[in-house]
């Protein structure tokens, strides 16, 4: 009978007696172990806690591959890098490639550069093609950091502290560099105070925009805002009057009565122009008027045309 210790040859030795022991656990290999202190809440598996603290390691993890992918840019050509120089852009190193030619731009730019302590490095023009990722550089190339933007706060107090009623620009989802570049010359130009761009769906200071500011963007501080209608709300509470160019609005920008007053000049994207809730903060929104048979101008040329008309407003 089974378990029947009294039969024949079904002895067993002292303490080998199946099942568990009372507190042991089990015995030998069948023993159980102990699974230790409880671990913290953000360790344990399906735990809220643990849920918001990979959240946030994730987010770490990316703040930090996007800085790391954020390295110097290159402005190529003579007459942008020339131009860049002598704004006192904050350049690193200016490459030359070997054999160029020393016209008067290459000279005022090497001359600059040595003046400003920037490093002058010779480098073979395939090396140069390879830098600059095979754009027109004309045998020259500047090295500069990566943009430090302002704050919105900042620009603000440096358009008060100017004495002038303050004059900034917005960007709306403007995505070209080239578009980006050409507003912040003609800003610079026009007399404004600074220009503000959305962290989201916008060009930022790259070397295209730089090299279309040709060297502006050094003289006018550009903030970015991580929310462009609740900034606007926020300049508008400073006593700023928010006025976006619209294609479709009747009053014309001939008419443009609140030029001269503290004033913030919203610019919309190339293609859909201002955003739904960006037009409904405006105060006001304008066109330029134009001859039948043209839609639309590009979104720097109608910034800089619209800056004109304050500029000369202003000079009234």
């Amino acid at each position: 009978m089974a378990g029947n210790d009294k039969r024949r040859g079904a002895k067993r030795k002292p303490g080998t007696k199946k099942g568990m022991v009372v507190g042991s656990g089990g015995q030998r290999r069948k023993a159980l172990e102990g699974r230790g202190p409880t671990p913290k809440a953000e360790n344990r598996v399906s735990h809220p806690a643990k849920k918001r603290a990979d959240a946030r390691k994730a987010q770490q993890q990316k703040r930090e591959r996007k800085q790391s992918t954020e390295g110097p840019e290159l402005i190529a050509g003579r007459n942008p890098v020339a131009e860049c120089i002598r704004a006192g852009v904050p350049a690193t190193g200016l490459y030359l490639a070997h054999g160029i030619e020393l016209d008067d731009r290459v000279k005022e730019a090497v001359g600059g550069a040595e003046d400003q302590g920037i490093s002058v490095v010779e480098v073979p023009r395939t090396e140069l093609d390879r830098l600059t990722g095979g754009a027109l550089h004309q045998g020259l190339a500047l090295q500069v950091p990566p943009y430090d933007y302002s704050d919105v706060r900042d620009v603000l107090e440096h358009a008060v502290d100017s004495g002038m009623p303050p004059m900034l620009v917005a960007l709306d989802g403007v995505t070209d560099p080239r578009n980006l570049g050409a507003v912040i010359r003609s800003a610079a130009a026009f007399g404004a105070h600074g220009v503000i761009v959305p962290q989201r769906r916008s060009a930022g200071l790259t070397a295209v925009a730089w090299r279309t500011s040709a060297g502006a963007a050094a003289r006018i501080p550009i903030a970015k805002a991580t929310n462009l209608t609740r900034a606007l709300k926020d300049l508008k509470s400073e006593g700023l009057m928010a006025v976006g160019l619209d294609a479709d609005s009747d009053v014309s920008s001939d008419e443009l009565e609140l030029a001269t007053e503290p004033i913030v000049v919203v610019v919309g994207s190339e293609g859909r122009g201002l955003s739904r809730l960006v037009r409904e903060t405006c105060d006001q929104t304008v066109s330029i008027p134009m001859v039948g048979g043209v839609e639309s101008l590009n979104a720097s040329v109608a910034a800089g045309i619209v800056l004109s008309e304050v500029a000369r407003r202003r000079r009234r």
